[in-house]
């Protein structure tokens, strides 16, 4: 109670300082972002302003747009036009990532309408996100992650149509994903992951340009929306989206794709695998009922991580993973898998994969004895399956009972 009392105190004390000093600082900054710089200032707990953060270097004696060395740190300025002798200084980018502070975001951030930069990262901000952050028209990345920030999504932030850079991840905005997001035609990197967004994804064709999309560990749920053909990474983990995958099989560029823990259904089937610039595949957690590895005889492929596992996958382990000469981490556990393990595995093992899980299955047959020999940093697992192994190789460690495999029933 009284650290409290304290901070209203001298909140109140600072904002008297500041509004009798400011008027007299023959400035070049534009007065109306000075105010704004103030109100910034003022929004934070003093308790949280460190004597190494940024913001304890803001000093209202000075000029921010004039202040060299120590002084006004995490702030830049647009250089005025010496023709216009008029002509004032404004605040362009404002970098206060990581300070730790603690306060609520002023809605006069949206006076400041020369912005380009905005990154509050790694910070304790609550409350809502400003709608008035719509007026910084300029802005072309808006960062915001790793706060406590509340409520939904401005609803038109896609007027904000420079904006390249959106990272609002690791906070707790709700509601679903405004659909004017979709205009926001120059976005190359989105990141609304780790929040509690609800409802459906939008079409995202129409933001040609975006390289990166993330909104894993939210609540959305439905289909696949149409993805941007020049996306290279997508992450829509820990959801409750649903149908099929196909919508990704057309994404020549896709280089990572996370589709893990959701309830999408059907088959894992050869479109995937003809993507020969994706490297990463997570589709583990999920529904399918089908797996299909295409054959790659292309030297091209890039295909390094392929993750499977906690699906309803069945029938024979698919041969054809032998073929992508990249491959080294394989995880095809907790599936419904039956018959032997090829002995084109067993090569591979031998001198290019590094992981290979296959536990949790309905495997048979015998594990070659030369393997204890031979696999030495090899990572993974074949435990709850019905095979022979040879003595000492712990990979196969915790085999079923032989009254579990008895008549090849192994559910």
């Amino acid at each position: 109670m009284a650290r409290l009392v304290n901070s209203i105190f001298f909140t109140f004390l600072y904002i008297s300082l500041i509004y009798t000093l400011s008027p007299f600082v023959n400035a070049t900054t534009s007065q109306f972002d000075i105010q704004v710089l103030v109100a910034i200032k003022t929004s934070i707990d003093p308790f949280s302003i460190t004597a190494d953060s940024f913001l304890s270097s803001w000093d209202f004696n000075l000029d921010p747009c004039e202040t060299t060395g120590a002084s006004f740190l995490g702030i830049l300025c647009t250089v005025p036009d010496q023709v216009d002798t008029n002509a004032t200084s404004r605040i362009m980018e404002i970098d206060l990532e990581g300070d730790g502070l603690e306060g609520f975001l002023t809605s006069s951030i949206g006076n400041l309408t020369e912005l380009v930069t905005l990154n509050l990262g790694r910070n304790k901000f609550r409350g809502p996100v400003p709608e008035s952050i719509t007026n910084l028209r300029k802005l072309t990345s808006l960062q915001l992650y790793e706060n406590f920030f509340s409520g939904s999504l401005v609803d038109d932030i896609g007027v904000l149509s420079k904006l390249e850079n959106l990272d609002v991840s690791n906070n707790r905005l709700s509601g679903s994903i405004p659909s004017s997001i979709t205009s926001l035609r120059s976005l190359t990197r989105l990141d609304l992951s780790n929040n509690e967004f609800t409802g459906k994804i939008p079409q995202l064709n129409g933001l040609w340009q975006l390289s990166s999309f993330d909104i894993s560990n939210n609540q959305i749920y439905g289909n696949l929306p149409q993805f941007p053909l020049k996306i290279k990474t997508i992450s829509l983990s820990h959801n409750l989206l649903s149908g099929h995958i196909t919508p990704v099989h057309k994404l020549r560029h896709l280089n990572t794709l996370d589709l893990s823990d959701n309830r999408f259904s059907g088959g894992i089937n050869k479109g995937i695998f003809r993507l020969t610039e994706l490297s990463h595949v997570n589709v583990s957690v999920n529904r399918f009922t089908v797996f299909e590895v295409v054959e790659f005889s292309d030297k091209n492929s890039q295909l390094h991580t392929l993750d499977v596992h906690a699906n309803r996958l069945h029938g024979h382990l698919p041969v054809n993973l032998v073929t992508y000469p990249n491959l080294t981490e394989i995880n095809l556990g907790h599936n419904l898998f039956s018959g032997e393990i090829p002995s084109e595995y067993w090569s591979r093992l031998r001198f290019s994969w590094r992981s290979l899980n296959l536990e949790y299955n309905n495997l048979e047959g015998s594990v070659p004895r030369e393997l204890n020999r031979t696999l030495e940093g090899v990572q993974g697992s074949f435990e709850h399956n019905c095979l022979i192994c040879p003595k000492g190789l712990q990979l196969c460690h915790g085999q079923r009972t032989a009254s579990e495999c008895h008549g090849g029933d192994h559910d």
